[in-house]
């Protein structure tokens, strides 16, 4: 609710509000993955209720659930009424399908030809096809159909799954947007216009996006397993697939698909989520990054050097006077790294000894660490798996 309040704060550049509506998709996400999950557990296996309050995990279950639905509510009507018009008055577009002229149809058509339809394999239901796994929080779509296939089998149901190798908004060439627009479409947009092409010979009644959050918590004995890293390896693949918490679901889909969906993942009404939009709006977050239009992000922010360190003096030193205190992420991480580098190759230093938090896989830190271990030095790192 915090991070939705800032993208409803108008004093907040546009294209930051936009953000911070993308991070409240994704802290939801998290929330459902992680704490909806369990309690979902407990309520199955009747656990008592615990907690200093000592709710029973069914009130707190239909508490969560009136929240969160207000929640979601808030978070669609925020793009579609607010967000959208004063993106499209400062030239950032989300063209509709209903709005494609002829030449941007021409366009979309060819790159749903050659970038989307080779990677995607549209599936219809019966007993030598069953329902195909849905990844967690993948785009899927659940497509209407009638008459027969190739075979001359009846089909009234088919599906298609959008791979994650796919971008989810596509931004369209300057030469089919106004002078200095940017246009974008959904991908979703373009999968619906053209599904009819997925299935020759039957007729498209209707296609409805869809998407699937699944339990992802993980669940390590750690007295029980010596490779723990193997270990988590294992669960965050079994992640992807586990048991079902959330569906998102086109708010136009009909209601005997949403039954047959909910039916399918094994959840309640209760779980279900109709939105009026995008399945997954930290989508959106990638036209965050529009370069040209600093007026509608935050000002570049430089950080700070304390005095006693603009200098050429080594920071030992420096360091031989007085401590340093440094205020991250207000003032520069650089001369932590620069201490580490300087202590890597410093003759007097005899061992390193560190706590990394969360590293990168191609970190400055570890390279200098690396260097003062070749050089002979005691290099000690504590890193956090979990």
């Amino acid at each position: 609710k915090r991070v939705l309040a800032m993208a409803h704060d108008p004093d907040v550049p546009l294209l930051e509000r936009l953000r911070f509506l993308c991070i409240s998709c994704t802290n939801l996400d998290e929330f459902f993955e992680i704490r909806v999950a369990g309690l979902k557990q407990r309520m199955e296996i009747g656990a008592p209720a615990h907690g200093p309050e000592k709710i029973p995990a069914q009130e707190v279950f239909d508490k969560l659930r009136r929240e969160v639905s207000e929640l979601v509510r808030q978070q669609y009507e925020l793009l579609n009424d607010v967000m959208f018009p004063e993106m499209a008055k400062a030239g950032v577009r989300f063209v509709q399908s209903h709005e494609w002229n002829k030449r941007q149809q021409a366009w979309l058509s060819e790159y749903f030809d050659e970038q989307v339809v080779p990677v995607l394999t549209p599936l219809t239901f019966d007993p030598s096809r069953p329902f195909p796994r849905v990844l967690n929080k993948s785009l899927n779509f659940i497509v209407r159909l009638r008459g027969q296939d190739a075979f001359g089998r009846s089909r009234n149901r088919g599906m298609v799954q959008a791979p994650r190798s796919l971008p989810r908004i596509i931004k369209l060439p300057e030469h089919l947007s106004q002078d200095g627009e940017h246009n974008f479409v959904f991908l979703s947009s373009i999968i619906r216009v053209h599904v009819d092409s997925l299935f020759p010979g039957l007729k498209v009644d209707g296609c409805y996006q869809f998407r699937v959050t699944r339990n992802s918590d993980l669940y390590i004995d750690e007295e029980e397993v010596s490779d723990l890293v193997g270990a988590l390896e294992g669960q965050l693949e079994a992640s992807r697939y586990g048991a079902a918490v959330r569906i998102e679901i086109g708010h136009e889909c009909p209601e005997d698909l949403q039954q047959f969906l909910l039916d399918h993942f094994r959840l309640q009404e209760h779980d279900m989520y109709l939105v009026d939009g995008p399945v997954n709006l930290n989508r959106l977050a990638t036209v965050c990054e529009i370069e040209d239009r600093p007026e509608l992000l935050y000002k570049p922010f430089t950080q700070g050097i304390p005095e006693e360190l603009l200098t050429d003096i080594d920071i030992f030193a420096i360091l031989a006077k007085k401590n340093v205190l440094m205020y991250h992420p207000f003032q520069s991480f650089g001369p932590v790294i620069d201490f580490i580098k300087s202590a890597s190759v410093n003759k007097d230093v005899l061992a390193i000894k560190i706590t990394l938090y969360r590293t990168g896989a191609d970190s400055p830190v570890v390279d200098h660490l690396v260097n003062a271990a070749r050089a002979g030095k005691e290099v000690t790192v504590i890193i956090e798996l979990m």
